[in-house]
């Protein structure tokens, strides 16, 4: 498993477009020029042993180093322990919904996006939890299980997109059933579900569902996310709005945050309902349930010791640089004798 240190230092990255772009500019430079001095066939006459291979070699080897450094600085980091923990914690599930409905504006910047953030603030506030992720929209798809890996679970997190699901519209009481299989523990009392949805429900058949997830011992969260004067469904090319969803009958279709359907499935288990405007009071308030709730004792792999692997980005570094003090801008014997790409003509 890798972890990076300083992310940061990757925006050193952006030395090697501007070392590429200046060698581009001296080129077309030179050769502006040159063609002042003498026209082409007597600049090869004059000098005969100009290389324009080795001249993108030796840039091409001193953006290597230069990447290899902003590596270095990086300082990425490779586990090289594992360890069984024991620790306490609840089991939760997350159910994003990525149906279309969730591309409306009328929360910044739209509703999944802040979905997305919501579930990465939450888990940030987590300490020992087990999580997973669902994906729902007329379907619900399992993203992540079960699982103490928070690193991995932001990572799929932030591919979530409304188009990962063939199957549109809204089932909820997809999400939950799917949820019910993610739980391991017959017995286990703290199971937590988080719905993170507009409300909407096509099929309608939520409340049944949660009756009898409340039954195995699931307690439901529902988050909602959106307005409820609600806003349209933007259609989007390259970032740029091009129309809004329509109905049958040419109308503008209006998607609003539907509240009382939250609720009354959260009701159901004895949960609770968030408002998710507001992220703060959506961490604090789920915190606040997650704290009373007993806390089960289980083990779990986790990477223990990770070491710096730095100095080889270091070492290739500095061995680029010194390649590239040697490197000329003529053509060496040998390459001429092999005549590559034309160049003694």
């Amino acid at each position: 498993m890798f972890r990076i240190d300083e992310k940061i230092w990757f925006w050193t990255l952006l030395v090697i477009p501007v070392i590429i772009l200046m060698f581009i500019l001296l080129q077309i430079w030179r050769r502006s020029v040159q063609r002042k001095f003498a026209d082409s066939a007597l600049l090869k006459r004059l000098s005969p042993n100009q290389s324009v291979f080795k001249s993108m070699l030796k840039i091409l080897v001193l953006c290597g180093a230069f990447a290899c450094l902003s590596l270095a600085l990086v300082n990425p980091k490779i586990g090289t322990k594992l360890e069984t923990v024991r620790s306490q914690g609840v089991d939760i599930v997350f159910a994003v919904d990525v149906s279309k409905s969730m591309l409306a504006e009328d929360i910044a910047p739209n509703r999944l996006e802040k979905s997305k953030q919501l579930v990465r603030e939450i888990i940030n506030s987590l300490a020992s939890d087990r999580i997973g992720i669902i994906a729902y929209a007329g379907k619900a798809f399992p993203q992540l299980p079960i699982t103490t890996d928070y690193a991995a679970a932001k990572m799929f997190l932030g591919n979530m997109n409304t188009d990962m699901l063939s199957s549109q519209g809204t089932a909820i009481h997809e999400a939950i059933q799917l949820a019910t299989t993610y739980f391991d523990d017959e017995e286990q009392t703290n199971r937590v579900l988080i719905i993170i949805s507009d409300g909407e429900d096509h099929e309608g058949e939520a409340l049944d569902i949660a009756e009898e997830a409340n039954d195995l011992g699931i307690r439901i969260l529902t988050v909602g996310v959106g307005d409820t004067k609600g806003g349209p469904i933007p259609i989007k090319r390259n970032g740029i709005v091009l129309n809004y969803k329509k109905d049958n009958s040419g109308e503008t279709v209006i998607t609003r945050l539907d509240e009382t359907t939250l609720k009354e499935i959260a009701e159901e288990t004895n949960g609770v309902y968030i408002n998710g405007n507001n992220t703060a009071e959506v961490v604090e308030s789920i915190k606040d349930v997650l704290d009373k709730m007993d806390k089960k004792e289980f083990e779990s792999k986790q990477i223990a010791d990770f070491k710096d692997q730095f100095q080889w980005f270091l070492a290739m570094g500095i061995f680029l640089f010194f390649i590239d003090i040697f490197f000329l801008e003529r053509k060496t014997a040998w390459l001429k004798k092999l005549n590559l790409f034309n160049e003694n003509f």
